[in-house]
């Protein structure tokens, strides 16, 4: 079938409008099963991507179809309570006053359905994700990850074909968030429509989305699987939330990467041209002489930051070439690095990764 000829995708949206200082412009396309992660900086665009997908901001040019219906073109727009959407916050904004049963079913109350029906409804969404026997507590009964639990639930109870999840997670205390991580991966898994997931947390987008779209400024920077995004990330955010540190540059055919700041990057795998270098933090040595031997690629540069992660620190350092080096407490205690101090970073050639731009 040729490109021309291929129908459209189940989620088709090209979402463009103006809010504040931002130009939005998103195209976002899934079929039914498949998540979504949605990526960014904050002010990026993300939750503004969300809000006009559920229908409360109008774009302002572009459309969005779900299943062959048209929700907006840019001068028509169902309203949101015509749209079949599951809208999650990261505040579960449950009723204080009501049970988690009647959380549950007040989606499908909202829509028509009878008070029967709606909580039997409910208390089918609730055994699936785990909280059958809390269906008569009230949310301040609920921990926060319960809570959560419920919004979900409560989400799904409509039957919508477009699940919207903004942040639905960052509330939660780390421990919390991991467990209904987990929780929120299984209920998904069985979940037949698209979900859109908003997040800032790499782990979220990296065990729940199928498909990564980074929005930085409002543009779309880089979009694929989560795999293709670890293998080559192409903007210096990406790069920070995959965990590598990524230059922009021109290379030759000596393995000679000139970045945009000036500095010197030497690979043994070279690509001419506009390219993006990468170089991960664990393969970065530090010391306080310069270092002889085998690493072609050293720089003096001075401590910005140590951050510890478990039993390893990541160290950020600025000069000639910026870049985070991730080692261990026993170097950080034994070289005595600390904010402020010079010292010298080291990478092997073999170390450096170049692909085009």
């Amino acid at each position: 079938m040729s490109p021309t000829s291929a129908s459209p995708p189940w989620l088709d949206a090209r979402v463009r409008l103006s809010r504040g200082t931002i130009e939005l412009d998103v195209a976002l396309g899934a079929e039914p099963g498949q998540v979504i992660g949605i990526l960014g900086p904050n002010g990026g665009g993300k939750t503004t991507t969300v809000l006009a997908l559920a229908g409360v901001l109008p774009i302002g040019e572009g459309f969005v179809r779900v299943g062959g219906q048209v929700w907006d073109d840019g001068r028509r727009a169902l309203a949101p309570e015509q749209r079949a959407v599951g809208l999650m916050l990261a505040d579960s904004l449950l009723f204080p006053h009501l049970s988690a049963l009647d959380n549950v079913a007040y989606g499908p109350r909202s829509r028509g359905v009878d008070r029967r029906r709606a909580r039997d409804r409910a208390r089918d969404e609730l055994d699936r994700v785990g909280l059958a026997d809390r269906a008569s507590s009230r949310p301040r009964e609920l921990s926060s990850g319960q809570q959560a639990r419920v919004a979900l639930a409560r989400a799904l109870a409509t039957d919508p074909e477009l699940l919207l999840l903004d942040e639905p997670l960052s509330a939660l205390d780390p421990d919390t968030r991991a467990r209904t991580r987990s929780d929120l991966a299984a209920r998904l898994t069985a979940y037949d429509g698209v979900t859109v997931l908003v997040t800032h947390d790499p782990l979220d987008a990296l065990t729940l989305a199928d498909h990564l779209v980074f929005v930085e400024d409002g543009q779309v920077t880089q979009a694929g699987t989560p795999d293709e995004v670890l293998s080559e990330p192409r903007s210096a955010y990406v790069g920070t939330v995959v965990g590598l540190n990524l230059y922009a540059g021109q290379g030759d055919s000596h393995g000679h990467v000139h970045t945009a700041n000036g500095g010197l990057v030497v690979t043994t795998s070279p690509t001419e041209g506009n390219v993006w270098a990468t170089i991960p933090p664990s393969a970065v040595s530090l010391h306080l002489h310069e270092p002889e031997g085998s690493p072609r690629n050293t720089w003096r540069v001075r401590i910005a930051s140590v951050t510890m992660q478990g039993q390893s620190a990541r160290v950020g350092l600025v000069g000639d070439l910026s870049l985070t080096a991730e080692v261990t407490l026993e170097s950080v205690s034994a070289l005595g690095l600390q904010v402020g101090r010079d010292v010298w970073a080291a990478v092997k050639a073999t170390e450096v990764r170049t692909y085009p731009r």
